[in-house]
Order: structure tokens, then C-alpha cells, then sequence
């Protein structure tokens, strides 16, 4: 690795950066996460921070301008239809599984009193005042079959969430005016609330805590200005509140659940005096679910998990010995779409014949390696999992080849439309134009792909998915409960990489689990920059030889310089040196906030490469962007222009209007990216950019998902000295409390 000789410039260096924050509400500071007091540092949403202003423009054809719009389903209306549809699925299938709640036996103590409580609340009962004592255990059941329920098809678009009534907005905006918050705020209450939202409001003033953005102790200031001696901190809707916003600064760490103590502990560190009972109360009014898994202990044979709700297939006989187990509580979406993933992956596993075809065999033939092996592990199963690098995306692609040559009707999905891009290098150019790549978000929603049959179901054989370590846990059982039965999914990516930004982390728990075959990739990637992430990935920071100048180092001493030495690479450096001009060179940086985030980085770039004043909310034309259609994922693109209609975008050869209302929340200038962010896609050159106060954020998946973002060439703005090797030898993934692997292990036997 080399170092540039450039001159230093020297400017101020401010605190800390915030790593990839979710963005705080008008008028409010950015939130914290549960992790924080419970569980450690949170992983990085992506959540986007909004702009100053909204485009203006004259509306000089609006209502025909509306009647085209109306007519054409946009990529987030669709996909927001898609996960409307799969949120009903649930709901029915929640309706479907009545009966007592198992409370599992020989349990003892706070897990025992829990799900007692759970088992009152279920059965209509509000828990009594002596629901903690020892209950009578009941009997263990059998888990239940998986059943396949036809999937709605989206046949029609269908319309983002209205806004707003004016008057009710304006009741909101009273209300919060009475208790000194800010006003700005009124629009998110009523979204959140709904009609009834000022009514709402004025009764439990801890609701405020549904908007994003919005911490317990801003909520504790207005209750105190509407309440006045009313408001207690044993209050009982403040325990409710502020459970629920816990649970959800969880699953934007990652987690879909929380342990029932830390859980408790994270509430004593918020001031609520008795965490039990505040548990309590979230459960009996059906905010959060709790469950109990069991755990496996060393050489044990596996034990069964169960849940809060009851198989119907047990004579209530079976008396086996309980083995330990663990209590969790999470909020209803992310615990039952766990349970539709793992119902939906057992389905794949067991839908499939576990014999080898004679077309299968003489495809593998055809190959060699691990490419062979892949073949031949989904020849036999339904479910495979892949693993390798970059050079390995051409394993998949071979196995796609040879299953469309076959007959079948294979599809390859990518997260974005570069990993699409990527994936079509290793295949015939014309390969590309029969629709059978395509993008994750657009086969849910139908925009791409073969479509869905009257079920609801995908008109495929074989589904791959790669960059699988981004699948959240509710986007899993979207596309696992679309696919039908006897179809084969493959999923693939790189395990180094971070985990997805959503909670849940599906790729790992999977991989963990072992309940399927697992095929991992001998193609190294090569050149200096193979070799460095590699090494990265094995937690390693190697001194790599670049005689092409592949990888610079550019030491720095503080946040003020990394900026200055960060635009002069982007701007003049790389495109002399390499002739990579400045719109194919990402910026990737640990966080949003701080002298050297993503914010002061795209100020400086956009001065430096697009100077303007920001006239459509803060965007001129030619701005790079980061549009993020729903939270959690980033379409990297640029401004066109701005009218009455909103923004428009060019997104990978994609012209994408966003309407002005929702600018500020989509919306980010994107020269910089958090590694989160830039996942999923590469670009020819990265400048990696490392300041000092981002020593503690740093960790190897961070590092190894940041390094591999450039194709020919990475420059590493260094100024976190030997703190860069530390993480890249002791700082792994951050944990995440999931309930996946257990729910496999009690669907779907080991893998041979």
C-alpha cells in the first residue's frame, strides 16, 4: 500500500460522529437504542435525515400531471402494497392459531410469572394483581405443520398513506403547543395516531413517543406540562410507552426481540420504577408479544421452542423434561414474521424430492469446483445456502445458466441494480433483456419478473438471491411465503459483510442453524484489493503490495483535514491518476453525524463538484443522491429536475419522481454514504474515510463491507492510527437477539 504525499490542511475538529442514525424528528435531537443501556452499541439504520425545504416549482398542469400519476405505480407504491398485503397475511394467520398460550414446565420465577400473564391476556383476561404467582405448568405440545396459504396478488396500485386531515392536524398542533413541544412535530402525531390522534394525545402524552425521532425524556417533559401533578414516573402509560419505544430502538439495532431482562434492565436505566409491571401492562393491552425458546446446551439433544401461541395437533400427553429456556419479548410485526419465515423455509426444505435428476448430474458434469457442488446440492434440496465473495457471483450465475438450459424456470434477484449489473457480467449480454434478472424490490412488488399465479405465488422453479446477508427478517417472509411449492431457493452472499439494516439477521441465523446444505465458494477475488479484504474478512489487516497504485493510505490528523484531503481525492487526485471521474467514486464514511459524516462530507463535495443554491429543497440539478424508497434500503441516483409533481430522480437509468411532501424524509445528497448505505452496490473507486472520533464505531464487517465497495481502486483517508487494526482483529458483529435458528431447529431436521 502507498501513501499520497499531499499537504495537510489543518481546520477545526469537533466531537464524535453519530454512526448511520436514524434521523431525529423536527424540532427534536437524534434518538438512542436500546442497545445503548442494555445491550451495547446499535448497528447502523439508514434511516434518512431530512432536507431544509421541499421543492417548489409552478404548477402550471397539475391535475393532468395527477391523472398520470394515479395511472402508473411507482417502485415504493408498489412495494409498500406488496408488504401491505403480507401484513394482512399475518394478521389471518395470527386469527387462525387460537387457544391457550403453552407456559412450558418446571419454570420458575419472573419467566414462569411472564407467561402466565401472557396466557391471561390471550385468553381475553387482564392479568390480576397476583398473576406473578407461581402458576400451574402446562403441558408441552407438539409444534404444528406448516400450512401453505395462498398469497393475495397485488392486482391494482394502490395509493401511498393520505395525509393528514387539516383540522386534525390543527388539533394536534393545540395540543402540542399546550405542552411546549414544537409544533413542527403535528403532521408525524396525526400520521401516527390517526383521527383521534389530538384526543390521543391529551390523554396519555407518552404517545408522543410513536414519532420518530422522539425520546423518553422529550415525552416526560410534555406529560408534565398537560398533566402537572398527574404525571408520576410510575405512571402507567409512561411504562407502556416507553417499553414499546424500547423494543423499537431494538429492531433498529437489529434485534427482533429482547431478553425479558435486559428488557427490564433497559427500563430501570429509563426511570421506570417497576419494570415488571410495565412489562406487564404492555402485554395485557397486546403492544409487544413474549415467547420462550429454549436453550441448547452443549451436546444435548435439541429441544423444542415454543411460543405464545399453542399447536393444535397435541393431545396435551407429552411430559419430557423441560429443558432450560429463555424469555423474550418483541413487538408483534417482527416476531410473527419470524414465524412465517421459519414456517415458509420449512415448507422449501420439505417441498422439494431429495433425489438427483439425471439433467441435474450431467449439468454439474458440465462444471468444476464449487460450481459443481452447487449444482448438485440443488439438484437434491430446496433450500441451499452459498458463500464466497465477489469472484463468486459467477458460481450463481452458472448455476442459473445451467437451469434455464434445463428448462426451468430459474430467476436471479439482486437488493439493487448494480448487483443486477454485476451479475450480468458473468452472463450473455443478451441474457439480461429476458427478464429473468431482476431486482429484490421489484419481483415483490411485480414490477419485475415472471409474475404471480392466482395464489399469489412467483411463476418459478428456482429463485437466487444474492447479497443475502441484507435480508431482513420481514422482507425473508415476504419472498419465502410468494414462493410455491416444490420450488428450490438458493440464497448467496458474502458472511463478512454487515448485516441487514432491518432487524433480523436471516443469512447468519440460517447459516447457523445448519438445516440445509451449504456450499462455499473457492473463487478468491483477486488483485491487491482481493487480497486486502480478504485478509480484512479473517481479521487481518495485511500490508498489501499495490505497484498500480490499487489501495492509498492518506494519514490525516484530524476531522477538519479528512474532509479537505477527502474532496481533493474525489475531485482531482483519482480522476488525474486513474481517469475514474468523480461520479463513479463513492464516499464511505462510519456515520451520518460529526466533522467527517456523511453531512459535512456532502456539503463540502457538492460545493466542490455542484455548487448551487439548493433551490428544490435543498437539491440542484446534477446533485448525486441517496433516495431511500422505504426505510432501510438506498437507490444511489441524481436530480434531473423539480415542478409541481416533486423531485425527479434518474436512478439507475430510471426516472423516479418524488412527490415534495416526502423529499425531506427520502431524500439525501449522496457523494458520501454510510457502508450500510453503499452495500450492495461498488463503484470503480471508494475513498474510505476514517477520522479519529470514529475509532470506537469501527468494527471488521464495517471495514471489510467499506474496503470491498471499490472495483479498481480504494483510498483510505487514515486518521484512527492502530485502532483500525484492532477492530479489524477483535471487533466482530455486534450481536442481535433473533428467534430464527430455534424456530428452524424445531421445523426442519439438521442438514447431511
Amino acid at each position: 500500500m502507498s501513501t499520497e504525499p499531499e499537504p495537510p490542511s489543518t481546520t477545526e475538529n469537533t466531537g464524535p460522529g453519530t454512526p448511520d442514525d436514524a434521523p431525529p424528528a423536527a424540532g427534536t435531537p437524534e434518538t438512542d437504542s436500546v442497545a445503548a443501556t442494555a445491550e451495547g452499541p446499535t448497528s447502523e439504520p439508514t434511516a434518512d435525515e431530512p432536507s431544509p425545504e421541499s421543492p417548489a416549482a409552478d404548477a402550471t398542469d397539475a391535475e393532468s400531471a395527477a391523472d398520470e400519476s394515479a395511472r402508473k405505480l411507482s417502485e415504493a407504491e408498489a412495494e409498500l402494497a406488496a408488504q401491505k398485503l403480507e401484513r394482512e397475511r399475518i394478521e389471518r394467520r395470527k386469527a387462525e392459531k387460537q387457544g391457550p398460550i403453552p407456559a412450558g414446565t418446571k419454570l420458575s420465577g419472573k419467566a414462569a410469572d411472564l407467561l402466565a400473564a401472557v396466557r391471561a391476556v390471550e385468553s381475553g383476561e387482564k392479568p390480576t394483581a397476583t398473576v406473578f404467582a407461581d402458576p400451574e405448568p402446562a403441558p408441552r405440545r407438539a409444534a404444528a405443520e406448516p400450512v401453505r396459504r395462498p398469497q393475495p396478488v397485488a392486482a391494482e396500485p394502490t395509493a401511498t398513506a393520505p395525509a393528514p386531515a387539516p383540522e386534525t392536524v390543527e388539533a394536534v398542533r393545540q395540543v402540542l403547543a399546550g405542552g411546549g413541544a414544537p409544533e413542527a412535530l403535528a403532521a408525524q402525531v396525526a400520521a401516527a395516531l390517526g383521527e383521534g390522534a389530538a384526543e390521543e394525545l391529551g390523554e396519555d402524552p407518552w404517545q408522543l413517543l410513536r414519532v420518530p425521532g422522539v425520546r423518553p425524556e422529550q415525552a416526560d417533559g410534555f406529560a408534565r406540562a398537560l398533566l402537572g401533578a398527574e404525571c408520576a414516573p410510575d405512571d402507567e402509560r409512561r411504562g407502556r410507552a416507553v417499553t414499546v419505544w424500547l423494543l423499537e430502538q431494538a429492531a433498529l439495532a437489529g434485534h427482533t426481540a429482547l431478553e425479558l431482562p435486559a428488557l427490564t434492565a433497559a427500563l430501570a436505566q429509563r426511570g421506570v420504577p417497576d419494570a415488571d409491571a410495565a412489562v406487564q401492562s404492555t402485554l395485557a393491552e397486546g403492544e409487544a408479544l413474549a415467547f420462550q425458546d429454549a436453550v441448547e446446551e452443549p451436546g444435548a439433544a435439541p429441544v423444542r421452542a415454543t411460543g405464545h401461541e399453542e399447536s393444535e395437533d397435541s393431545d396435551g400427553s407429552d411430559e419430557e423434561e423441560a429443558g432450560p429456556v429463555r424469555v423474550l419479548v418483541g413487538l408483534e410485526r417482527y416476531a410473527l414474521a419470524e414465524e412465517s419465515l421459519a414456517d415458509g423455509l420449512a415448507r422449501v426444505v420439505n417441498s422439494v424430492a431429495k433425489e438427483t435428476s439425471t439433467p441435474w448430474e450431467s449439468a454439474a458434469a458440465s462444471a468444476s469446483g464449487s460450481t459443481a457442488e452447487l449444482i448438485r446440492a440443488v439438484a437434491g434440496h430446496g433450500l441451499v445456502l452459498h458463500t464466497g465473495g465477489e469472484a463468486a457471483r459467477a458460481e450463481p450465475a452458472a448455476l442459473l445458466a445451467a437451469a434455464r438450459s434445463l428448462g426451468l424456470r430459474a430467476v436471479a434477484a439482486c437488493h439493487t441494480p448494480d448487483g443486477r449489473r454485476r451479475l450480468a457480467a458473468h452472463l450473455d449480454a443478451a441474457d439480461d433483456a429476458d427478464g429473468f434478472l431482476v431486482t429484490l424490490p421489484g419481483l415483490l412488488s411485480g414490477a419485475e419478473g415472471p409474475g404471480r399465479d392466482t395464489e399469489g405465488a412467483f411463476v418459478l422453479d428456482l429463485l437466487i438471491l444474492l447479497d443475502a446477508p441484507q435480508l431482513d427478517v420481514e422482507t425473508a417472509a415476504m419472498l419465502v411465503e410468494s414462493l410455491p411449492d416444490g420450488a428450490r431457493l438458493v440464497l448467496s452472499g458474502d458472511p463478512a459483510l454487515l448485516w441487514s439494516a432491518g432487524p433480523g439477521r436471516v443469512f447468519a441465523d440460517l447459516l447457523a442453524a445448519r438445516v440445509c446444505p451449504q456450499v462455499a465458494s473457492r473463487t478468491p477475488d483477486p488483485g491487491p484489493l482481493g487480497e486486502l479484504v480478504s485478509g480484512v474478512g479473517i481479521g487481518e489487516l495485511n500490508q498489501v503490495e499495490a505497484p498500480g497504485k490499487e489501495i492509498v493510505i492518506v494519514p490525516v490528523r484530524d476531522a477538519g483535514e479528512a474532509v479537505h484531503r477527502t474532496v481533493q481525492l474525489v475531485a482531482d487526485s483519482v480522476p488525474r491518476a486513474f481517469g475514474i471521474p468523480a461520479e463513479q467514486t463513492v464516499v464511505v464514511t462510519p456515520g451520518h453525524g460529526g466533522a467527517a459524516g456523511t453531512r459535512a462530507l456532502n456539503a463540502a463535495l457538492k460545493e466542490r463538484l455542484n455548487p448551487g443554491p439548493g433551490r428544490f429543497g435543498g437539491f440542484d440539478p446534477g446533485d448525486r443522491i441517496a433516495y431511500s424508497p422505504v426505510p432501510g434500503r438506498t437507490v444511489p441516483g441524481q436530480v434531473v429536475t423539480a415542478d409541481a409533481q416533486g423531485l425527479h430522480l434518474s436512478c439507475a437509468g430510471a426516472a423516479v419522481v418524488v412527490p415534495k411532501e416526502r423529499v425531506e424524509q427520502s431524500v439525501r445528497h449522496g457523494w458520501a454514504l454510510t457502508a450500510h448505505q453503499a452495500a450492495g452496490s461498488r463503484w470503480p473507486a471508494a475513498v474510505v474515510v476514517l477520522p479519529g472520533d470514529a475509532a470506537q464505531v469501527l468494527s471488521r464487517p464495517w471495514v471489510y463491507t467499506a474496503f470491498s465497495r471499490a472495483e479498481r481502486h480504494l483510498s483510505v483517508v487514515h486518521g484512527v492510527e492502530q485502532a483500525l487494526a484492532g477492530a479489524v482483529a477483535e471487533v466482530t458483529a455486534k450481536p442481535r437477539t433473533t428467534r430464527l435458528p430455534v424456530l428452524l431447529r424445531t421445523q426442519v431436521p439438521a442438514a447431511g
